[in-house]
């Protein structure tokens, strides 16, 4: 039987450590390098206004989630004003934009409904965690949890951004059009899935015992909406393949190996957020408490990846 163990550290500090490493490849890039500083700079500021200062304030992380999606819009938008203008550039901002808006929204709506004025479920699990490993003060781990984010869009999640804005190929190759279908049928699939819960949330009948989603694509995985998150991701870095390849012979050895790390790391960290950081084993955490039905949903059920439903 699968079952949620109690909290434990997860090991941040490699998707960070890697991060360092991707920077200063994009800063050693001339091409690269006022992208990579001024989308810092941006970026710093929006988290520093939307999440660090609030969750200051109200010591509570949940602001992040209106910080990190509005930073991938700011990457969208830097992409638009400082690429060439060509498909391929067009494309990798509409990516941003897009994905980065939709949550963005979402955000803003619990924002405005109250929802933040409770710390959501997956930043009480953060807690959790400093129990093991603190800085000492719940304001401090507040704030280095919230950058963790915000180096997440300087770094790993910027390697798209910093290959369109330096991309000197105003053709879209067949490889990056087959990136753009896998990154349109995930998104409508991640929305199929978040409209199934909803509906299920407001029709299911009760009777007094709250039962688990296994409506739609919810048979196939715990989570299909994390999944097809993470499929956006790879089809990001589906698309930017020709790219990277051709950028590797107008850099210089040093840069060619972060940005090789960078993309690839753009879809690993997305995986390890969305499975381990803020996605499922926090969520599942509280569901087999809430839920009399999870665990079995769990025995049948795989995790992450859809599968066969299990008897």
């Amino acid at each position: 039987m699968h079952d949620i163990s109690a909290p434990q550290p997860t090991r941040q500090w490699l998707p960070s450590a890697a991060g360092v490493v991707v920077f200063a490849a994009m800063l050693a890039d001339q091409s690269v390098r006022p992208f990579a500083l001024g989308n810092a700079v941006a970026q710093l500021v929006l988290f520093g206004l939307v999440a660090c200062v609030p969750a200051w304030r109200t010591r509570r992380m949940s602001y992040v989630d209106i910080a990190w999606p509005w930073g991938l819009v700011v990457l969208g938008l830097e992409v638009l004003f400082l690429g060439r203008l060509s498909s391929f550039v067009v494309a990798i901002a509409c990516f941003y934009l897009v994905v980065g808006a939709r949550m963005g929204l979402a955000a803003l709506q619990l924002w405005r409904t109250g929802d933040f004025d409770e710390e959501l479920p997956r930043y009480r699990y953060q807690r959790l965690r400093w129990q093991h490993r603190s800085l000492g003060s719940e304001r401090a781990d507040l704030v280095a949890e919230i950058l963790v984010q915000g180096w997440a869009n300087c770094t790993t999640l910027a390697v798209p951004a910093a290959l369109a804005i330096a991309s000197d190929h105003p053709a879209i190759s067949v490889i990056t059009v087959a990136g753009l279908a896998l990154w349109g049928c995930s998104w409508i699939l991640e929305s199929t899935a978040d409209l199934q819960k909803l509906r299920f949330a407001a029709t299911a009948p009760r009777d007094g015992v709250k039962r688990s989603c296994e409506v739609g694509l919810w048979r196939y995985s715990r989570h299909p909406n994390y999944f097809f998150q993470w499929m956006q991701w790879n089809a990001v870095v589906l698309m930017c393949l020709p790219e990277l390849i051709g950028h590797l012979g107008r850099t210089n050895p040093v840069s060619a190996a972060g940005l090789v790390l960078g993309l690839l790391g753009a879809s690993a960290s997305m995986y390890w957020c969305l499975v381990y950081y803020t996605g499922a084993v926090p969520a599942e955490y509280y569901s087999v408490q809430k839920r009399p039905d999870y665990r079995d949903y769990q025995t049948r059920t795989n995790r992450f990846l859809p599968g066969r439903v299990r008897r």
